[in-house]
């Protein structure tokens, strides 16, 4: 299932492009040339940096 929803089956996204998979961060590692959970180990911090987004 997608990332967000945490299911255990991080490389399925119900069928919309929209839904991040684990696809991504591999995909974003290996362009960056950085381990995998180096780019897992990010998002979390960088989320933080852009704030509550507004309701």
């Amino acid at each position: 299932m997608c990332l967000s929803c945490g299911y255990g089956e991080p490389d399925d996204d119900h069928g919309s492009p929209d839904h991040g998979t684990w696809t991504d961060p591999r995909k974003t590692s290996r362009v960056a040339d950085v381990d995998p959970a180096r780019v897992a180990d990010t998002i979390r911090p960088g989320m933080e940096a852009l704030g509550t987004p507004p309701s």
